[in-house]
């Protein structure tokens, strides 16, 4: 139960106000540097296209151009031409219905989810559209959907003198990847591999059910984490013997074991593979890693719109799958950058749903860091006890009773010093009551007849 806090208990008493470690085998010797990573940018910037020409209100707008052709790609759709409305926002609804998106609410500051006239939401019909009515009379959209990415922004000509700013920054994504095992020359694990993962207590029958496989490059193997969804191969991520990281190109960022909570009320995110695995061997399969680790730190500036928020771009991927769930336990690393992911993961899923852990202590040398160490020293028991154990995670002014347990414990056991008030002058009232200074029974230079009148009440 959650309480709001008070200055102090005592004053509100008194007062009322696959990265792999040394490894002895000469399998895992002189890996040459993984392949240059190219960077996904999800968003594109846009040059604009002005148009001042006085044009009169077509009757019919040409629907939505639509063609598709290798990754499922789409051309741009038509623009539809200037509505002279003496009402922006007006002008600003009708472009959009133009272009087949009727939101519910056109109220500036509000975000909708429709289905994207261009891909109607694949096979699903997911509601993959992002509408944001940016402030009366603008609108930005966006397709969230890998094989689509339509988005643009567009609004209301107020008269004829107004200009078609930003109307052309209708794009499309670039295609993600379709990989296969064989494309990536997967292989199963080897006795040596599978060796390096039983010294960190994963057994063979944990890494067959999450698909962990390798890759040879020149005489050298690096571990492979394949990123599925619905079990198709979306991603993969490799891991090699110095713990370097690095990820297919161009592919969509997901989850790794994404499928494993789909429909989960309970989901619990870790920081690595390996601790998602970790936390299966103590018997929690509603686990997820993130794909890109943590941040050096929480960011000073306000919370990206879903659009700019590139970093977590795999939260918003992942999105049909978070809203189900109720509690999700931020099982992150206890280093600096790993509770810093925890608070950024907090900012962008809800405190109101988010648990935390707290990691056994390890000696005088702090405590341990994530999962898979728990889980080498201490065993899955103790591992799944770190989880039952998870506590709500902070919410500014809300707390728990277990916040004023030592001064509860101080008021009745009369350790404090001041718990027993100021005497009343009656030795025999004192065992049962005593004022409090500024007690609300003294706030007004009480007169005897009002005194008789209290202590009336008080028997």
């Amino acid at each position: 139960m959650l309480l709001p806090r008070p200055p102090l208990l005592h004053k509100r008493l008194i007062g009322q106000n696959v990265g792999f470690m040394a490894c002895k085998h000469s399998l895992f010797t002189r890996l040459p540097p993984p392949p240059s990573r190219a960077s996904i940018h999800l968003l594109h910037t846009y040059r604009p296209v002005s148009s001042a020409v006085k044009k009169p209100i077509s009757e019919s707008t040409s629907p939505v151009a639509q063609k598709t052709s290798g990754f499922s790609s789409f051309s741009h759709p038509s623009i539809p031409r200037p509505v002279h409305l003496e009402n922006p926002k007006e002008a600003m609804k009708q472009r959009l219905v133009d272009m087949g998106i009727r939101s519910h609410s056109w109220e500036p500051g509000q975000y909708d989810h429709l289905l994207c006239p261009m891909c109607k939401g694949g096979d699903n019909e997911e509601k993959s559209l992002s509408l944001f009515i940016a402030k009366e009379g603008l609108a930005v959209y966006n397709c969230f959907r890998a094989k689509c990415g339509w988005k643009g922004s567009t609004q209301g000509v107020a008269d004829v003198k107004s200009s078609y700013k930003r109307m052309n920054q209708i794009t499309q994504a670039k295609p993600q990847r379709i990989i296969t095992e064989q494309e990536l020359g997967l292989q199963p694990l080897c006795n040596e591999v599978l060796a390096y993962f039983a010294e960190r207590m994963i057994s063979g029958e944990t890494l067959r059910r999450n698909a962990v496989m390798q890759r040879t490059y020149g005489d050298q193997i690096v571990i492979a984490f394949p990123y599925r969804r619905h079990g198709g191969l979306v991603s993969c991520k490799y891991r090699d013997i110095n713990k370097k990281f690095w990820q297919e190109n161009d592919t969509e960022k997901i989850f790794y074991g994404l499928d494993d909570i789909e429909g989960a009320s309970d989901i619990i995110i870790v920081e690595g593979e390996i601790d998602k695995l970790s936390m299966e061997e103590a018997g929690f399969r509603n686990c997820v890693s993130v794909p890109d680790g943590a941040p050096p730190s929480v960011s000073t500036k306000d919370l990206p719109s879903e659009i700019e928020d590139k970093k977590y771009r795999y939260l918003w991927n992942c999105k049909a799958y978070l809203e189900k769930a109720s509690r999700i336990i931020l099982a992150t690393d206890g280093d600096p950058p790993g509770q810093a992911l925890a608070e950024e993961l907090a900012r962008r899923l809800g405190r109101e749903r988010c648990w935390r852990v707290r990691w056994p202590e390890k000696g005088e040398t702090g405590r341990f860091k994530d999962a898979n160490e728990v889980l080498m020293y201490l065993g899955p028991r103790e591992l799944r006890q770190v989880i039952e154990n998870a506590e709500l995670y902070p919410i500014q002014g809300l707390f728990n009773f277990s916040d004023y347990l030592s001064e509860i414990d101080g008021y009745y056991y009369q350790t404090l010093g001041y718990e027993l008030g100021v005497s009343t002058g009656w030795k025999n009232l004192d065992e049962f009551y005593n004022e409090q200074m500024q007690d609300p029974l003294l706030q007004a230079q009480l007169s005897p007849s009002a005194l008789f009148q209290q202590l009336q009440w008080i028997k």
